[in-house]
């Protein structure tokens, strides 16, 4: 299966779909669009976050970049061999990833930076056919509550069975993929210290050791 993301004639939600025609408006620059995923698909690692920033991902086209969860994210990344180059917040900047993929639980840019649950489920039908085409998927990284309850519900497992906790690790046997938990590298959780930039090394480091 080749995975198609979602494009600009996507329809399914309504209440993103004003708020990117407002975004259009405001921000004609911007991609402003369901934000395609960065990365191979024959990765081994797959990253899931929630949505794309308004002034990140939504204007870059390229999941966490020109925002300040990327700012924590790309870099650890590097530095554990999972990408390349250097990271300069633009599309066409020349970073690559090496062996992960990188997604959101939705795809477009959400008012206030919250996503509903019905968000989530219509965005769900892209993350269950681009898991389905990563043939060498073993781990997948989710940060945040928002992204494990989606990867669980578009998989089919019961929520309850599986606690989101930072740092911990899920075997999803029915698959034969392994889920690992992070909090996510918001600049909310950074600044109020529920994630710090060490506690983000580790879990890139337990990454490493889990492929």
């Amino acid at each position: 299966m080749n995975f198609v993301c979602p494009d600009k004639k996507c329809e399914n939600c309504s209440r993103l779909i004003a708020f990117r025609h407002e975004n259009e408006k405001k921000f004609p620059t911007y991609y402003n669009g369901p934000v395609p995923s960065f990365g191979g698909l024959d990765a081994e690692i797959l990253i899931i976050g929630l949505a794309p920033g308004l002034n990140g991902a939504n204007q870059t086209a390229r999941p966490f970049t020109n925002d300040y969860a990327g700012d924590v994210l790309y870099p650890i990344l590097k530095e554990f061999g999972f990408a390349k180059g250097e990271y300069q917040k633009r599309k066409d900047d020349g970073f690559e990833l090496v062996n992960v993929r990188i997604t959101n639980s939705v795809r477009c840019v959400p008012p206030q930076n919250k996503v509903t649950g019905e968000e989530v489920n219509n965005c769900g039908r892209y993350l269950i056919e681009e898991i389905r085409s990563m043939p060498n998927l073993k781990v997948i990284l989710t940060l945040g509550a928002v992204a494990h309850s989606a990867l669980l519900g578009v998989l089919g497992y019961k929520k309850a069975a599986f606690k989101f906790a930072h740092g911990a690790v899920h075997r999803l046997d029915k698959h034969n993929l392994l889920m690992l938990n992070s909090y996510h590298t918001s600049r909310y959780n950074v600044n109020t210290g529920v994630l710090t930039y060490e506690m983000f090394q580790d879990i890139v480091r337990k990454l490493k050791e889990l492929c």
